[in-house]
């Protein structure tokens, strides 16, 4: 009997018919660990699944991964689902995944996990980027769903609250596919023509689902972006999405985004009744005090005698001027005993006054009083002065006394 003789690509072809007829491979559900991820320009993703002793290589494609609602990384515990088949050109077995979810957390948290851990990076949640929300704002506008309930709410409360307020809706889906571009549009869009001091943007409650359109990283960043303050208003309070990390503030409901934005009209009344009863008592003691000083003033002496008055005070002036001048005569008097005194002193110091004793004075030609024999040559001239004149003179003969002499030539 002859051998059946294959080619390669006849066997691989084979082995894939059999494995796409078993309906237990068609679709199948594999629990295990990425590993060898790749994400390649084409969009398909490439990796291995691997438990304790076995590996299996896997490819989801393009379309698929697209719908994926997390990342996979390596080392991420996944249940990946799809068929198994046989890859002809390498003859080797693979899964061709068409869905994934970790194994042990839902979707949909896995990618809000990874999502705020990347924008966190980022610096979206920055406490230092946050806006301060404007005290009195002059229009609010509501970025929405027009059919909701959460917007009719948030008007009562707007309404009621602080009626001075303009309020401007900004209608956009907030649930599906579309939901998050046109949340994102729209916060770019008030910002742009500056429509208003302050945005509220957020949904009624629902299912994690149903608030996923503020868990986009497009409506994440159109919020950081945003030069107006956001309030973000999503679901009820235990909801926490993205969109209330970034925000400026966050309200635990829609309701109580509305109350956060505006003061409450009647709180104001009553500070600014405060302000007036104090402004008023403030008055009243300012003018009582006015009133006291004027009635002081009007008791004077000044006001009610003037002439009185101002003869009281030409006396008390009088008086201070004989004082003044009783004072000043003392002081010249007494500057003028010390200039006698002085005068006095100075002329017994005088040398005239010596030369009135039978003394002379000598000086040379300018001026210098001789006090030795050493300061003339001889044949110079000098000058003599006496009490009743002066002679010239000149040096003949210079004598000089003998101790001196004696010190000298020691």
């Amino acid at each position: 009997m002859a051998q059946n003789i294959l080619s390669i690509t006849q066997l691989n072809e084979y082995i894939r018919g059999r494995m796409d007829a078993d309906p237990m491979l068609a679709q199948v559900a594999v629990r295990g660990e990425i590993s060898n991820y790749k994400l390649y320009p084409s969009g398909h993703h490439y990796f291995t699944l691997k438990d304790e002793s076995s590996a299996l290589r896997c490819v989801m494609f393009k379309g698929n991964a697209m719908r994926l609602r997390f990342r996979p990384e390596n080392g991420m515990k996944v249940i990946a689902m799809g068929k198994v088949s046989v890859f002809p050109r390498d003859g080797a077995y693979q899964l061709y995944c068409t869905a994934m979810s970790m194994d042990g957390v839902g979707d949909l948290y896995a990618a809000f996990e990874q999502l705020k851990k990347n924008l966190a990076a980022q610096g979206l949640f920055d406490p230092a980027h946050k806006k301060p929300l404007p005290k009195y704002p002059g229009t609010i506008g509501i970025i929405t769903s027009s059919a909701g309930a959460a917007v009719h709410d948030m008007l009562r409360i707007l309404r009621k609250r602080y009626p001075l307020t303009n309020v401007r809706l900004l209608p956009v889906r907030v649930q599906g596919a579309e939901a998050p571009g046109e949340i994102a549009a729209a916060i770019a869009y008030a910002n742009r023509y500056k429509l208003a001091d302050l945005l509220i943007v957020g949904r009624g409650g629902g299912s994690i689902e149903d608030l996923w359109a503020f868990n986009d990283e497009r409506v994440a960043y159109a919020i950081y972006q945003s030069q107006i303050p956001v309030i973000s208003a999503v679901g009820h309070e235990p909801d926490v999405t993205i969109s209330d990390y970034v925000a400026d503030l966050r309200a635990a409901t829609p309701s109580n985004a509305a109350e956060l934005a505006v003061p409450d009209q009647d709180a104001l009344r009553q500070s600014l009744d405060a302000i007036s009863a104090g402004m008023a008592t403030a008055l009243n003691r300012q003018l009582k005090a006015t009133q006291q000083h004027l009635t002081v003033l009007s008791q004077s002496p000044a006001l009610r005698s003037p002439t009185g008055y101002i003869e009281q005070r030409g006396k008390s002036l009088e008086l201070l001027k004989n004082r003044l001048i009783s004072a000043q005569t003392r002081n010249l008097t007494q500057k003028n005993q010390r200039y006698i005194a002085a005068v006095s002193k100075l002329d017994a110091m005088s040398p005239l006054k010596v030369l009135t004793r039978g003394y002379s004075m000598a000086q040379t030609e300018g001026g210098q009083v001789l006090r030795s024999v050493q300061q003339v040559e001889l044949g110079e001239r000098i000058r003599i002065s006496l009490s009743d004149g002066s002679l010239s003179a000149t040096v003949m003969e210079k004598r000089r006394k003998e101790n001196e002499s004696a010190k000298q030539d020691l």
